[in-house]
């Protein structure tokens, strides 16, 4: 809480600590942002107790420059200084609102450029062979291939798959109602494929993993115990259908399936503002990466099916 009258100034560490309750209390943030947030400002308050700053309210443009400086000789890569710079300046927001700092020691200070990553995705093809490689006939593989679909089908984040609940699903609708970032809610439409895997899932394998068991019913996704699903499950699970589909592990995860969930979805002339809804993408900047992945994946199309193209030119040369 705020300083007031005659209390003495508040101290960094207090300030810190004020910050992360009011970002997971009020603001709902996600638990591992809230961890993020806590490491980098660890950082932040041991370079500033280095040197002597005793409060937010002695907080300089220079100390937030020395610490940019600092982070560069540790070896730090761009975006991870990039990402330290955002929890400082968010704190010293929070701290400025609450009276305790006065002017704005951000002011001026350039955030590091990072290289434009465009992100990993699969060919259409490869994501129907990951699916096909979940064996409908087993309870694991009717999940396996219902969480597949759901993926790939509404763009989901993992985190937000597996932690669906069995109420979020409206299969007269077609219809999940997810929760995302900041305890956001937002409606996604389920494709007809997806909804026939849910069909199979929750008519005979769901049943079978649960065993009776109905203290665990919340989640859509259970684990062959008959508890809730987990992130790290499920990547285990898609790296094994990865295996089976011949497909490099390295190039699959479930982030992969939502890039390509986003791409298939612009290249088949879906509107950028319509895809932005569905993934939950609180700017529009962030989904316009997937107009840049598109025009990447139609030049290696080029390349690879022209006859004018690398690879056509290539086998007619050798």
């Amino acid at each position: 809480m705020p300083e007031v009258g005659g209390d003495p100034p508040v101290s960094v560490s207090r300030a810190v600590d004020a910050y992360l309750h009011h970002a997971s209390i009020e603001l709902g943030l996600a638990r591992n942002t809230i961890l993020a947030y806590a490491a980098d400002l660890a950082r932040f308050a041991d370079y500033l107790q280095r040197r002597s700053v005793a409060g937010p309210a002695d907080v300089l443009r220079e100390h937030v420059t020395g610490f940019v400086r600092r982070l560069e000789r540790q070896g730090l890569s761009a975006r991870s200084r990039t990402r330290c710079l955002v929890s400082v300046r968010r704190w010293l927001r929070y701290a400025a609102a609450e009276g305790w700092l006065e002017g704005d020691p951000m002011q001026g200070v350039a955030s590091p450029r990072l290289p434009r990553k465009l992100p990993k995705i699969l060919r259409p093809e490869e994501t129907a062979a990951l699916i096909e490689a979940a064996d409908g006939a087993t309870p694991l593989g009717l999940r396996d291939r219902a969480m597949l679909e759901v993926l790939y089908g509404a763009g989901l984040r993992v985190s937000e798959l597996v932690e669906l609940p069995l109420a979020g699903l409206d299969r007269r609708g077609g219809l999940l109602r997810v929760t995302g970032k900041g305890n956001r809610e937002r409606v996604v439409p389920v494709g007809q494929l997806a909804l026939d895997a849910l069909e199979a899932y929750l008519g005979e394998a769901r049943p079978a993993l649960l065993g009776g068991r109905s203290d665990m019913a919340d989640a859509l996704f259970v684990t062959r115990r008959g508890a809730p699903m987990t992130r790290q499950n499920f990547f285990d699970r898609l790296r094994r259908l990865a295996r089976i589909a011949g497909i490099d592990v390295r190039r699959v995860s479930p982030h992969v399936l939502r890039h390509a969930f986003a791409t298939d979805l612009l290249e088949g002339g879906a509107d950028l503002r319509a895809v932005q809804d569905m993934l939950g993408h609180a700017d529009l900047s962030t989904t316009q990466i997937y107009t840049h992945v598109s025009r990447s994946r139609l030049r290696d199309t080029v390349e690879r099916r022209h006859p004018r193209g690398e690879a056509r030119r290539g086998r007619s040369a050798g």
